[in-house]
């Protein structure tokens, strides 16, 4: 059951056991950075990466992405696939545009880049990821080879 309570450290769901992941959590991150808070988000340097949520499912037949880019197109978004049963989701969400008279009173909306990488298992059939994206969410969907039943071999005993 999940915990009604916040995480101290935020409320991410990736496993820092899981195997397949690329992902590495780091507690500190953030934590002693030289940009003052008071700064605007626009002013911060925009090579800072937005979290991605993205969740992973398995079913009998696929490995299942879902990933939530509100306000992104998929012409902002990349779905790569690399050697090694790497699939890479990424993409950019860039800055508002700031007019001349324009007066900020709050800034929570992420920018900037971001990049997640999953190591798949060998079931996966990496020639045939298939991606769509249907109001702000990426679904990326990885077939999976039927898995082979162990074949049973009753083995005589001589002697």
């Amino acid at each position: 059951m999940a915990s009604l309570i916040p995480s101290f450290f935020g409320s991410r769901k990736t496993n820092v056991f899981d195997p397949f992941s690329l992902d590495i959590w780091d507690p500190f991150d953030g934590l002693f950075s030289s940009t003052p808070v008071n700064v605007p988000a626009l002013a911060r340097e925009t090579s800072a990466f937005f979290n991605a949520r993205i969740d992973w499912k398995e079913t009998p037949v696929a490995h299942i992405f879902r990933a939530d880019l509100p306000g992104l197109g998929k012409a902002e978004v990349k779905v790569e696939v690399e050697e090694g049963r790497i699939l890479q989701i990424s993409g950019e969400r860039g800055k508002e545009d700031e007019g001349k008279n324009d007066k900020w009173h709050r800034i929570e909306r992420s920018s900037g880049k971001f990049l997640r990488r999953f190591r798949l298992p060998r079931n996966a059939k990496m020639d045939q990821v298939k991606a769509s994206m249907e109001n702000g969410v990426l679904t990326v969907t990885v077939p999976k080879d039927e898995e082979k039943k162990l074949e049973v071999k009753a083995i005589e005993i001589s002697g």
